[in-house]
């Protein structure tokens, strides 16, 4: 009993058994299950909290440069590239100032599912903060994150947004870091380089995409 007990028995009967403990315990047994399935849903419950955010359903910012570090280690190993793009909603502030913060969050979940719906199942989307987005492409040459970068950009800007019986326009600027997994790079350089061109995108008249 107690060897099978250390080799992970949860219960034991000894025979001859009889037919009401036999179920007993099985009753017993269907308890603990039931219990480990709730642990379990808890446990995916507070793990989709901690990593997601609220408004949007994207990874929040946490989650988004855990997804980055892990990204950029596997582009070192295989010696792949690696594409880090930030966006930011132009002129946001007067919509929230002029029509209110719920047209405000109305725009940025659909701005949020725009560009979801534009990416490959490997690539992550978060919300980096406000109105600001960390997009991270794995596996793409520098060519093609300016085509993913410019997808994106005519996702957001393309069609108006709905809010009741009102609709808005809202742009996006975009900017672009691109590393081959060769080269010396870490996260950090990556997240400056793309926010550095974002600002240049930002200067350049919005509404548009630069790389660093």
């Amino acid at each position: 009993l107690v060897a099978g007990l250390d080799a992970g028995a949860d219960d034991y009967l000894t025979r001859p058994f009889h037919a009401q403990e036999f179920r007993a315990r099985l009753q017993a047994g269907c308890r603990i299950i039931r219990l480990q399935e709730r642990l379990m849903e808890a446990h995916a419950q507070l793990y989709e909290q901690a990593t997601r955010d609220s408004l949007t359903g994207l990874w929040n910012r946490t989650a988004a440069i855990q997804i980055l570090d892990r990204e950029m280690a596997r582009a070192a190993r295989g010696e792949t590239s690696l594409a880090v793009i930030m966006a930011d909603l132009d002129h946001f502030k007067t919509i929230n100032d002029t029509h209110g913060h719920l047209a405000g969050d109305a725009v940025l979940r659909e701005a949020s599912h725009r560009m979801s719906s534009m990416l490959r199942k490997y690539d992550s989307i978060g919300r980096y903060g406000g109105e600001e987005f960390l997009v991270v492409v794995p596996g793409c040459h520098f060519g093609d994150s300016l085509t993913v970068a410019e997808r994106l950009r005519e996702a957001v800007s393309g069609e108006p947004y709905s809010v009741g019986e009102r609709s808005y326009r809202a742009t996006c600027s975009f900017g672009l870091a691109w590393c081959d997994g060769r080269a010396n790079s870490d996260a950090g350089r990556l997240l400056r380089e793309a926010d550095a061109a974002l600002y240049a995108a930002k200067r350049n008249g919005r509404n548009r995409v630069e790389a660093d």
